[in-house]
This record gives structure tokens, sequence and C-alpha cells, in this order.
């Protein structure tokens, strides 16, 4: 599989490169699969996604992460004991101080294609809001995360949590600063991130969350 194909989503029917670069914001939404919609916003929201096939492929493509920023020596801000266990062979160093680190390394509830927004909530951010974890944001997520609307993925929390739906709900939406931001109540205590999706693609894989 060659890079684009990881970059747009390989694998599946892909959105075109021109539609990606040339599609509005504003325009109305393509009648396409809901992984190419999320890949359209979210790359419009300024974030940049990597599609894996295999959890080797993750690690390959977070090695080139680290080594594209210079963050050999930087310990990983992570408040996911699951997310450690999971890369513990990868090398890295972790940190449950925010104060102490460049990166922050999580997973998510759910990647919504309606607008390219990562869906989180008290499991990623505990009581923390976004302003107050690093700038560079690195997101570990499965293609069974994938909803089409923000409405649906919090039906969706609903149900798995049905002993207590979680706090904290919010969604990591601006990669670049726009005059929309202040009027999204969802990125309540937000501010504009660095971020890298890894999505893997999950069909035979358990998903941590």
């Amino acid at each position: 599989m060659g890079l684009f194909d990881k970059l747009f989503g390989g694998g599946k029917k892909k959105v075109s490169k021109e539609t990606v670069e040339t599609r509005g914001m504003h325009m109305p939404d393509l009648n396409i699969p809901v992984d190419e919609k999320f890949t359209i916003h979210f790359k419009k929201n300024g974030g940049k996604f990597i599609y894996c096939d295999s959890f080797d492929e993750v690690s390959e493509a977070l090695k080139n992460i680290i080594e594209e920023n210079h963050w050999e020596e930087e310990p990983f801000f992570v408040m996911n004991p699951r997310l450690k266990e999971k890369f513990s062979k990868d090398n890295l160093r972790f940190t449950d101080k925010a104060n102490d680190s460049e990166i922050f390394f999580t997973t998510c509830e759910h990647l919504v294609a309606q607008n390219g927004s990562i869906l989180v909530c008290s499991n990623q951010l505990k009581e923390k809001k976004l302003n107050e974890v690093p700038d560079n944001v690195i997101v570990f997520a499965t293609t069974s995360q994938l909803v089409e609307t923000i409405g649906e993925g919090l039906k969706t929390i609903k149900k798995k949590y049905r002993q207590g739906i979680p706090a904290n709900i919010t969604t990591i939406k601006h990669f670049q600063g726009t005059e929309e931001n202040a009027n999204d109540f969802l990125t309540y205590g937000s501010s504009t991130k660095h971020l890298y999706l890894l999505l893997m693609e999950d069909l035979y894989y358990e998903r941590t969350s």
C-alpha cells in the first residue's frame, strides 16, 4: 500500500485527492462512506492522518512521527494505563505530568465524520480541559470508532457506559485557529492542537479505549 493510500484510508473506496484539497468547509456533505467523509473534514481541520493495516504499521508510523519532530528524548504524557501497556515495546518514555511533556498521547471515544472531530471524555482526559494538556497530540484510534455525527457518538457512549456516563465529554476539533472556534460549546476549554491520528483497521483487533 502506498503513502497516498495510507493518508486517505487505504483498503476501501478512496476519496480523490482533488476532492480533499478543493472541497470547501461550507459545501453540502457528499454522499460518501463515513471514513472518507471523516478524512475530508479532519484534513480541512488541519490534522495529520495515517491509516494503518496492523499494529506493526502503527508502531512504524509512531516512530516516524517521533523522528520527524525530534521527540526521541521527549516523554509522552499518558493518562491511560492500557495505552502504556499496549505500546510498552515501542521504546517510549511516559510521564503522568502534563507539564513534563510536549506530547499528549491518548485514545478517544469516537471519530466524528460530520466535522472531522475527535470525541473524548473523562476516560481520556480525567478532569483536565484540553488547554491543560500539551499542544502536540497523538491519537490512537481504530476504524470501528468512526461515527457519522456527534449525536450518534454521544448515543453510543450512553449505551456503552450504562452504569455511569463519563464526564468531561468534549471534542478535539480545531487543529488550526478559526473565527468559528469561540462559539463551539463542545470545545469549551480547548485550544488549537498540532494533531496526529494513527487510525488502525481493527477488523481483527481488539480496541483499546
